[in-house]
């Protein structure tokens, strides 16, 4: 599959519009504090959780304990009552809890700067690992989730792992795209792509009718999988 489109310029373009949207929770975590540890609790409480939730849950939280120690001495329903209503928060009060504790006990209350360390952590995938290393600590890494692989995709910058009966693209996973992102992407990108795509598809790009006529590829983009748009 081709495609005219740049992947530097799309983002370098996205960059320009980013004042007009809300910025992510999680993005004015890393600016405010540099903290890898509020980075890391606050990706937990964001995963299938709106990002207004995110803010107000996290900001509760650590209000009221802004260090792994004292993370670790709250019990599972102090915790549970303060990240309420994030999407599964008796699962998430429980994984916060553990972590808070192994990097009490086991890493100097320090959040560890490998990828490969972070993911040994009950609950924390390469998404998370990837967002505290570059957020955290402003170190190389590629943040996928669900917004990113969509977005790669449907402008052709990733083809599809194969296509279905009915002639539908099936996308690669989100890590099997980190991977393919690691070979192609340029490096300037690696640590911005998250923010700028995640911004992009809650507003623009979204999962179920993507608003194109808003989109400034919209002629060159392929819109890959989209079956309607606005």
């Amino acid at each position: 599959m081709s495609t005219s489109i740049d992947i530097e310029n799309f983002l370098s373009t996205i960059e320009t519009e980013m004042e007009k949207f809300r910025v992510t929770t999680l993005k004015n975590v890393a600016k405010k504090t540099r903290d890898p540890f509020r980075v890391l609790i606050g990706c937990i409480i964001s995963l299938r959780t709106k990002d207004e939730v995110t803010h107000e849950a996290s900001t509760r939280l650590f209000n009221v304990a802004d260090s792994p120690t004292k993370m670790s001495n709250l019990s599972e329903e102090d915790i549970e009552k303060l990240i309420y209503p994030a999407g599964f928060y008796r699962n998430k009060a429980k994984q916060i809890k553990e972590i808070a504790k192994q990097l009490a006990e086991e890493h100097n209350s320090k959040v560890p700067k490998s990828i490969d360390q972070l993911v040994s952590f009950k609950g924390v995938g390469r998404k998370t690992a990837n967002l505290v290393v570059t957020l955290g600590y402003n170190l190389p890494g590629i943040c996928v989730d669900t917004h990113v692989a969509r977005i790669v995709h449907r402008i052709g910058y990733i083809e599809p792992k194969k296509f279905d009966e009915k002639g539908l693209p099936v996308f690669h996973s989100p890590d099997d795209v980190e991977m393919k992102l690691r070979k192609r992407l340029p490096k300037i990108w690696w640590i911005p792509i998250n923010d700028l795509l995640v911004t992009w598809g809650q507003n623009i790009c979204k999962p179920i009718s993507p608003i194109c006529s808003k989109c400034f590829v919209f002629e060159k983009c392929p819109k890959v999988g989209v079956i309607k748009n606005r």
